[in-house]
C-alpha cells in the first residue's frame, strides 16, 4: 500500500464544509454513527451522477445498518443543490473547493487521463466508525458498482 494513503485505524480526520444549502456540517457530528464519506470529482457528470445515485438507491439499506453517507466534491453550494435537485439526492453533499478535506484524506493528488498529468480529486471513499477511526479506506474506485462492492466489504450482502 503506500505510505500517502490513510487506512484501516486512522484517526479520520475532522471536518466542517458548507452543503448544498450553505449549512456547515461536521464530521464529529456524525459520532456515535458510522459515517461513509466519500469524495467525487464534480457533480453534475455522468460518472458521478451514477455514484451518487448508487448511494441514494442504498441509502435506507445503509441507515438500517446504521450508516450516514457523507459526499464531498471540490464544486461550489449552489452547484451542489443543482445537482442534489437533478438527482433527488437526499444525504449531505459537501463543498471542499480549497480541497483541504480532501488533501487531509489524501484523496487530492496526481492524476492521469488521455496521456496528460495534473492534480485532481481521486475518486475515494471511507467510513468512521463511531469512534472517528477509519474502518475501510478506498482509493481510486470506480463510480458504476462501488456501493454494490462497498455493500461486500461490509458484509452487507
Amino acid at each position: 500500500m503506500p505510505e500517502n494513503r490513510l487506512s484501516v485505524g486512522d484517526p479520520a480526520p475532522d471536518f466542517a464544509l458548507s452543503d448544498a444549502h450553505g449549512k456547515i456540517v461536521a464530521l464529529h457530528d456524525f459520532r456515535g454513527r458510522k459515517t461513509v464519506v466519500y469524495f467525487y470529482p464534480a457533480a453534475s457528470t455522468p460518472a458521478c451522477a451514477k455514484q451518487a445515485c448508487d448511494f441514494q438507491d442504498n441509502l435506507n439499506s445503509l441507515a438500517s445498518a446504521g450508516y450516514a453517507v457523507i459526499g464531498i466534491s471540490p464544486d461550489q453550494p449552489k452547484a451542489l443543490a443543482k445537482f442534489a435537485s437533478e438527482e433527488s439526492l437526499n444525504f449531505p453533499l459537501l463543498s471542499d473547493p480549497e480541497h483541504s478535506v480532501a488533501e487531509a484524506y489524501l484523496a487530492w493528488g496526481e492524476k492521469k487521463n488521455y496521456g496528460r498529468t495534473y492534480q485532481g480529486l481521486i475518486r475515494s471513499t471511507f467510513v468512521v466508525d463511531e469512534e472517528g477511526t477509519l474502518s475501510l479506506a478506498q482509493y481510486n474506485v470506480r463510480a458504476t458498482g462501488h456501493v454494490a462492492k462497498l455493500r461486500r466489504d461490509l458484509k452487507l450482502d
